[in-house]
């Protein structure tokens, strides 16, 4: 089996593969103060609960945007899982991954590995010019071109962010859930008007932005894909017209890709 690991600013997202089936993923919040024996006792839980035995763990991918989670995974996996494991621990980063897309942007190191890994998971379904959009603790856009090239793209506070300045910076707004959409942009109350605003302005400035995009991107009109991932994707996507798919689990099918190809 394979074991995917996605680590973010506000989750970690984890996925075990026997083959091409994707047969375990958890999601879990990332603690920067969490030892690397703390991560082997939760992940040794959620293994048990699943009859998992670790032994039957041979390859481990990992792609982190927190560099102190990266430290402790590391140490995590060379302690508790590297008996087992038939190649070393792949630790994504734009140099190891050269060999499958071609990275155009000033300063290579500085793009995130989900962002890479994502691109390249994209571009291996589609093969042609991309829009990825990431709804994480900062929603990204990344371009990828057809000839499967990272070309950048842009990056803008991501919803619970937003909600959060919200509630703390103003007097008189709330914490609200944004899993009920609102019966009419027009809120009729506070809650309502907050709710319309995240949901229906998100998805108008995720349809601008795209448009913008495209208009750089592909200016001869070629054709394009506009895809959506990240734990708030699903939320926004019906309030978009651009999004054409939702995938969740796009980053663990980039790692499980990697893995065997790079």
């Amino acid at each position: 089996m394979l074991f995917t690991i996605d680590v973010g600013n506000s989750h970690t997202v984890t996925g075990l593969f026997d083959g091409d089936k994707l047969v375990g993923q958890w999601r879990l919040k990332s603690d920067r103060e969490r030892p690397d024996d703390e991560l082997a006792i939760r992940y040794h839980s959620l293994f048990s609960m699943a009859k998992i035995d670790k032994k039957d763990i041979h390859g481990v991918i990992l792609a982190s945007v927190v560099p102190s989670l990266e430290t402790a995974w590391i140490s995590c996996i060379n302690t508790y899982f590297s008996d087992f494991l038939k190649q070393p621990l792949f630790v994504v980063s734009s140099k190891s991954i050269a060999s499958r897309i071609s990275v155009k942007i000033d300063r290579p190191e500085e793009v995130g590995a989900d962002r890479l890994v994502n691109a390249v998971a994209a571009w291996e379904r589609y093969k042609k010019n991309l829009i990825i959009i990431d709804f994480g603790t900062a929603i990204t856009f990344d371009c990828v071109s057809s000839q499967c090239e990272y070309l950048g793209g842009t990056i803008l506070p991501g919803i619970a962010i937003s909600l959060d300045a919200l509630a703390s910076r103003t007097a008189k707004l709330p914490k609200i859930d944004i899993s009920k959409a609102p019966a009419t942009v027009i809120g009729k109350n506070t809650v309502e008007a907050m709710e319309s605003g995240i949901l229906n302005g998100y998805g108008a400035l995720i349809d601008g932005l795209s448009d913008r995009i495209q208009a750089e991107l592909c200016p001869n009109d070629e054709d394009i894909k506009i895809i959506a991932t990240g734990g708030m994707a699903h939320l926004i996507a019906p309030y978009s017209k651009r999004i054409e798919e939702v995938d969740t689990m796009l980053t663990l099918w980039g790692l499980h890709s990697l893995f065997y190809t790079c």
